[in-house]
């Protein structure tokens, strides 16, 4: 199954990592109808449980996502898609982070509703091996054995994304972070809910559905910055990608090379690099020179897979800054 999904650019370790990442996406399917099927069975009138079930039937977005991207991301480049299909994974980001988004601004406006209206689900008992058990025990034991796994899976997708540079990976490796909160709020609630406390239900509900459209604000910016050709950056948005300074360094270390300015495009898995290069002089500028250039700076990260040099007479007047166009 792995071989189906590699792209043909990856290196050994690389392609290695997105075969253990695509096995865990699988691995999480599982666990997600699993847990859809136990917590449908058990939430009865809970307005937090039928959050947290609506939580996971969305969790399931994620890896679905990573798993179609990555498979058309492997597709050879075409005469009518010339650039290749990298940009498949961002779509896939962009679809996933759309559903959180709706899903949880419509759950976040039911809780409120719930709340407003002083909303009291029932939680009453059921017979168990002949004897009557309050239902909420049973809410609670489900909820309680949906956590660990989440937690475990999450911890394994945030490091993977981080060496494939995959952020639909780290979204779903968030996603499960949301996952074993959503199940610990469920348990406050329906907890409240035995204790007395009947808004209690529906203000877990709430927190767990701001959980869930935070999530999807989150990545839908962070998928349309990307598709808007916004500068790289690392798998989690934090900061600028560290290999546009790379490339620069090296390119402005070159010899025959006066100015130099470098811009970096996010192409999902891999990134685009453009680097206008200003050359001390007509007669240093070689052809060779381009090509052993362009061939060391894909080499400094496997990631550098479409590298562009463009030689020019000065840099372009669109820099930002003297700290992007020329590295101290």
């Amino acid at each position: 199954m792995a071989s189906r999904f590699r792209h043909p650019e990856l290196p050994d370790e690389q392609a290695a990592i997105l075969a253990r990442a695509v096995r865990y996406e699988w691995l999480t399917i599982g666990y997600l109808a699993l847990t859809i099927a136990a917590v449908g069975i058990v939430m009865g009138s809970s307005q937090a449980l039928k959050t947290a079930w609506i939580e996971d039937l969305l969790s399931l977005a994620p890896p679905f996502a990573f798993l179609i991207a990555t498979r058309i991301a492997a597709m050879p480049a075409t005469a009518r898609f010339p650039y290749g299909y990298f940009r498949a994974t961002g779509v896939a980001h962009l679809v996933a982070g759309v559903a959180l988004l709706t899903m949880g601004a419509v759950l976040v406006g039911e809780s409120a509703i719930s709340l407003v209206t002083n909303d009291r689900p029932p939680v009453g008992t059921v017979q168990l091996f002949g004897a009557p058990v309050w239902s909420g025990w049973l809410m609670i034991g489900v909820m309680a054995l949906t956590i660990p796994v989440p937690v475990i899976f999450g911890r394994i997708k945030m490091k993977l994304a981080r060496q494939l540079h995959n952020k639909v990976l780290y979204a779903d490796a968030d996603m499960n972070k949301a996952d074993w909160m959503t199940a610990a709020g469920s348990i406050v609630g329906v907890t409240g809910i035995g204790l007395g406390f009947w808004w209690a239900d529906s203000a877990a509900a709430a927190f767990i559905a701001a959980s869930i459209l935070w999530d999807g604000v989150k990545n839908t910016r962070g998928a349309i910055t990307d598709l808007m050709d916004t500068r790289a950056t690392t798998f989690d948005d934090d900061r600028p990608h560290p290999d546009a300074e790379l490339v620069a360094r090296y390119l402005q270390n070159l010899p025959w090379v006066d100015d130099v300015y470098v811009r970096v495009r996010d192409e999902g898995q891999f990134l685009h690099v453009e680097a206008f290069v200003v050359p001390r002089s007509n007669r240093s500028l070689t052809l060779e020179r381009l090509e052993e250039a362009r061939a060391a700076c894909r080499a400094l990260d496997w990631k550098l897979l479409d590298v562009v040099l463009t030689p020019v007479a000065e840099v372009p007047p669109l820099v930002a800054s003297r700290s992007e166009r020329r590295p101290s």
